[in-house]
């Protein structure tokens, strides 16, 4: 694994001027495979400046994400089953130990779409309640991907009901890697589903202010995206 120097500055302070409640919504998120150690520096920094909810990252660049942010408030996020979600479960899990020993504080994992499709439930709460159990045990919270494209309105229900009962702390809809992305529709019947006890995450194609509020009011209470920095410059006063 890599080794990077950890940080030791004090907490930052926000950017003044912006909506720092935009800014909270926001996992500030560069998942491309052509990414650099540089472009992660950079997402940091910003996160930093800007206050974002959190970077979401690929697994191999979670402990440089932790050496940047070291004494900030951002946390750090990472993927596992991604994008496709059809890893073996044990794989899923392996990934999620590894992340959370680097120091990821959030795993958003891709469910099994196929079996979903098929309707086979219970291998997909079983998959999911096994990253889940992982991340738990390492303090960290769980965000299920659905991957909302793929899916016709009842299965994205049992989805959603499924990552409820397997404990996981929100259900998201995209990996952005899919075929569509985040729709208001979506996030609506997803907030339906769970109520108010877990979060709903909105990602995919979320490129301005007004995708933000749309997103938001139809029941998300997190936006990835990788256009967060436009979208919270928009809020300066």
């Amino acid at each position: 694994m890599m080794r990077v120097p950890v940080k030791t500055e004090s907490c930052d302070k926000p950017m003044s001027g912006i909506d720092a409640s935009v800014a909270a919504l926001i996992d500030h998120t560069l998942l491309r495979p052509e990414a650099t150690a540089a472009d992660i520096r950079a997402l940091c920094a910003e996160a930093r400046t800007y206050g974002f909810a959190s970077v979401c990252v690929n697994p191999y660049w979670v402990p440089l994400a932790v050496g940047e942010l070291t004494g900030s408030a951002v946390k750090i996020c990472t993927v596992v089953g991604f994008p496709l979600g059809a890893s073996a479960t044990a794989a899923k899990v392996c990934e999620t130990e590894i992340a959370v020993r680097a120091g990821a504080q959030e795993i958003d994992m891709v469910l099994n779409a196929g079996e979903l499709r098929a309707d086979h439930r219970e291998a997909v709460q079983q998959d999911i309640q096994a990253v889940v159990d992982a991340a738990h045990r390492g303090g960290a919270i769980v965000k299920v991907i659905l991957e909302t494209a793929l899916l016709n309105d009842d299965q994205k229900v049992a989805a959603c009901e499924l990552a409820k009962a397997a404990g996981a702390e929100f259900v998201k809809t995209s990996t952005g890697f899919g075929p569509g992305g985040a729709t208001t529709h979506d996030v609506a019947l997803m907030r339906r589903v769970v109520g108010p006890q877990i979060g709903v995450k909105a990602s995919g194609g979320i490129r301005t202010l007004d995708d933000l509020r749309a997103m938001a009011a139809a029941g998300a209470s997190r936006i990835g995206a990788s256009s967060s920095v436009k979208i919270i410059q928009a809020t300066a006063v």
